[in-house]
């Protein structure tokens, strides 16, 4: 699933090709990817909108419309936005192709037919309770400290609680927690102050070191122009299982989490 970084990199990479074009038709081929309002509405609300600007919001991409409202879109497990020619020949996973002026088109692909899409007069109706941005300000020590004060579950499902911290997913929580030596089945509310600050220090830096690398393309993930992001091959822990691990060369072990697989490093990670 794409997550923050790949996100981030496809928000960035977007960016020129489709701030100040205007939607000049769409087209679907999986109708059930439009959850908000029914698909004829949201046609005829999207074409002649020009889109004013675009951000991210977790794992969300937020299109700002000239109208007002904001088209949301999420990836899911297997979804992409490809940056195409109007004229580009349709690739067999294209669920959706958004038309827009001076010849250019967007399609979304998507394998596994999970991605959305909604329209919406504020984007609070889709991410407002999303919790907060682990790379923004606001988002400090002392904040993670407070949402994990008295949490019983494991640290590793913890993080990919969207609630509680927006865009980590399964790839950088492992990344995250080799980074800060805890291990995945921690309860969240027995970390110490020193770990909390080692957690908080490692999310920021292996999410930005994985936006400098365009992301993670370790399975069906491509930035706007069909490349690939490279993040995957900075991995410690993260799809290694059985690799010796980095540091000591212990073997990386996966282990079952929430129905989650985590990865991590029973030496250098170990259960307290």
């Amino acid at each position: 699933m794409p997550e923050l970084p790949e996100v981030e990199t496809i928000k960035n990479e977007l960016l020129p090709h489709v701030v100040g074009r205007t939607v000049t038709g769409i087209v679907l081929f999986w109708e059930r990817m439009v959850r908000r309002p029914a698909v004829g509405e949201f046609r005829s609300r999207l074409v002649g909108q020009r889109i004013a600007g675009l951000a991210r919001r977790g794992k969300y991409l937020l299109f700002g419309l000239s109208g007002g409202e904001t088209l949301v879109i999420h990836l899911r497990m297997s979804g992409s936005l490809l940056v195409k020619p109007a004229s580009a020949e349709l690739d067999r996973f294209t669920r959706a192709v958004i038309r827009l002026d001076e010849d250019t088109a967007l399609h979304f692909r998507d394998v596994r037919k999970f991605g959305a899409m909604w329209l919406v007069k504020s984007s609070d109706e889709v991410v407002g309770k999303l919790g907060p941005e682990p790379l923004e300000a606001g988002f400090t020590p002392e904040v993670l400290a407070e949402r994990l004060h008295r949490r019983k579950a494991p640290i590793k499902a913890i993080l990919l609680d969207q609630d509680f911290l927006a865009g980590v997913g399964n790839m950088y929580a492992d990344e995250a927690l080799f980074a800060a030596g805890i291990h995945p089945l921690r309860p969240g509310g027995s970390l110490s102050r020193e770990e909390v600050e080692r957690l908080f220090s490692a999310v920021r830096r292996v999410l930005q070191a994985a936006i400098d690398n365009k992301g993670a393309s370790v399975n069906t993930y491509l930035r706007p122009g069909g490349e690939l992001g490279t993040a995957h091959l900075q991995f410690q822990v993260a799809h290694r299982g059985g690799r010796p691990c980095p540091v000591c060369g212990t073997p990386v072990q996966r282990l079952p989490i929430r129905n989650r697989g985590s990865y991590f490093c029973p030496r250098c990670q170990p259960e307290q």
